[in-house]
């Protein structure tokens, strides 16, 4: 989203050595999987590349399928800031939304 795009513009700034993001899953929590965000300083052989507005952001192979159609947001409100993700792949998420099922 256009949200994400703004904040993950704001993130690289001070991170010149860093070229884009870097989305995955993992397995974790009580339902399987979570996702995971961080800093890529280039694109590894095996990843997805997507480009939006300027920003590069990379898929690990593992995570492809999971994440294919999935939308990334970045949401603030009076109490947190956080990316959100709106898989449409979800069968399932945990209590607390740290993790989903497939």
């Amino acid at each position: 989203t256009p949200s994400a795009v703004q904040k993950i513009k704001q993130l690289l700034k001070d991170k010149p050595e860093h070229v884009g993001m870097k989305v995955g899953v993992h397995t974790r929590g009580c339902n399987g999987l979570s996702y995971t965000l961080e800093y890529a300083k280039s694109k590894g052989d095996s990843d997805e590349e997507v480009v939006q507005d300027g920003i590069r952001i990379f898929i690990e192979k593992k995570a492809q399928l999971t994440l294919l159609g999935t939308e990334m947001d970045y949401v603030e409100d009076k109490l947190s800031s956080e990316f959100v993700f709106s898989n449409p792949n979800v069968k399932g998420t945990c209590g607390c939304g740290e993790s989903f099922n497939i």
